[in-house]
């Protein structure tokens, strides 16, 4: 053999090695990301090669699957009251993929989660018939806040104080998740992205906003906590008009004739005095406000309830007339709905925040439970002194303040409006807000509401949190405690 030929033979052999090499790495080694990879169109077929388990409301799925024709894509999912869930479910799309519920479960959902497998079909690779994932939602009270908010831009949540199960969670306006659900969706995809109200948006969970009044209950806490006033019924040291320290602003009261003048922390909720709560965070300092509103659960990077939450912010760096206007939910205080419905819940069970969730368990198809998640994970935000007397201001401020519109015949209600500024010189319609809780004189159940309404398309001059949120909060309380 020449030496051309033996160098060509070892060269050929080399190559034959190394493809083996290679295919031996791909399939000891890379398998598993190959098989995971988004773009396997297998992985998208076997998905939905069979009907998809379901997300589950009170006994009964408010999810379904439907047959299709033609393609290789042979089920697709469906929702029978899409608009009314979609907030919770989110949306399992052929061609968009999933998000919220359906795509924190998707894996349980469509059978491919090792857990659901038996030993046969761990063997075969076989897929495993898919599981279901069992809400804490109450039909009622989602109904409640989906038919009251009705095309309102805006959200509401309710949660059991005690457990930290969300009852109901609500974003307006809302959307149909079958209508993405296929592949042949994309003119109402490119709809829903291009709509200036963002449908798709979770507000509830995803749009911090500025909370406005309702946050003068976590720096009322702030006062009480670190011994500024000994409770809520001394006078405390807040001059009508006030002037924001260092500079030669004032900050007005929206009722010009409230008794505001060194009010009590009670009168000062009752009648939202902006002089009293901006003096408080004054003289607090921002570093105890922070510490007040941190407990309350702001600036917590992963609130996972499982769906991710946005971080609600109380900012830092900040003068001392900077902290005065986050005294009144300002400047660059920034909360969602769940965040404002946490520090009612907070208060309503007696100082100790309950960790929110709105998954109770994670089943396989025989009901069998793959994952579950406890009630009354809970933790000390304030003592019980400081939680009742706040109690009782919130419900001065329903029975006789500005939160009227919430009252319930047979039961205890404690709440705080809040209008928030929005835009450049609030040159945009204000935030309405509201957050209270109820409690039945003859049950002992408890619930904890927050609502937000960005825009009700009414006058400016009619925007306040007791004449669009509070009437939300009060229905949807009434149906949690079955009024």
């Amino acid at each position: 053999m020449n030496k051309t030929i033996r160098r060509a033979s070892v060269f050929c052999l080399l190559m034959v090695l190394a493809l083996l090499v290679r295919a031996t790495w791909v399939q000891a080694y890379e398998a598993r990301a190959l098989a995971d990879d988004d773009h396997n169109r297998r992985n998208t077929i076997a998905q939905y090669a069979q009907p998809l388990g379901d997300i589950i409301v009170a006994g009964s799925p408010v999810t379904g699957s439907k047959e299709t024709r033609g393609g290789d894509l042979r089920y697709k999912r469906t929702y029978p009251q899409g608009e009314l869930y979609s907030a919770v479910t989110g949306y399992s799309s052929q061609a968009y993929g999933a998000t919220q519920l359906e795509g924190i479960y998707g894996d349980v959902l469509d059978g491919t989660d090792d857990r659901l497998r038996n030993p046969g079909e761990v063997i075969t690779g076989e897929q495993a018939a898919p599981g279901d994932v069992l809400t804490t939602i109450d039909p009622a009270v989602q109904k409640a806040a989906h038919d009251a908010l009705g095309d309102d831009r805006g959200a509401a949540v309710a949660m059991d104080p005690e457990t930290g199960r969300i009852l109901a969670m609500v974003s307006s306006p809302s959307y149909d998740p079958s209508g993405i659900s296929g592949t042949t969706d994309g003119d109402t995809w490119q709809k829903l992205l291009g709509d200036k109200d963002k449908p798709l948006v979770n507000r509830a969970l995803r749009q911090p906003l500025p909370p406005g009044s309702t946050f003068k209950l976590v720096v009322a806490s702030a006062a009480l906590e670190n011994g500024l006033y000994s409770s809520v019924d001394v006078p405390t040291d807040s001059p009508d008009p006030y002037t924001l320290p260092g500079t030669s602003t004032v900050l007005t009261n929206e009722n010009a004739s409230a008794p505001c003048g060194n009010a009590t922390l009670r009168t000062a909720l009752q009648y939202s005095c902006n002089n009293v709560f901006a003096k408080v965070a004054a003289d607090l300092g921002q570093d105890r406000l922070k510490a007040m509103a941190d407990a309350f659960g702001f600036d917590t990077e992963k609130l996972d309830v499982p769906v991710r939450a946005s971080e609600s912010v109380y900012p830092t760096g900040m003068d001392k007339a900077q902290t005065a206007l986050t005294g009144i939910g300002q400047f660059e205080v920034t909360a969602t709905p769940l965040q404002m419905a946490m520090v009612s819940a907070a208060l309503a069970d007696g100082g100790e925040l309950a960790a929110p969730h709105m998954v109770s368990e994670v089943t396989d198809s025989g009901g069998s439970t793959l994952q579950a998640f406890p009630d009354g994970d809970t933790e000390r935000v304030v003592s019980e002194s400081t939680a009742e007397q706040l109690r009782s201001a919130m419900v001065t401020v329903v029975e006789k303040g500005t939160g009227t519109n919430a009252r319930i015949a047979g039961a205890e209600v404690g709440g705080k409006t809040g209008t928030a500024q929005n835009g450049v010189g609030n040159s945009n319609t204000p935030y309405a807000w509201f957050t209270s809780y109820a409690k039945d004189d003859s049950t002992g159940e408890q619930v904890a509401v927050a609502v937000v309404v960005e825009d009700s398309g009414a006058a400016r001059s009619e925007v306040s949190g007791n004449g669009l949120a509070a009437p939300i909060a009060q229905k949807m309380m009434k149906a949690a405690l079955g009024s």
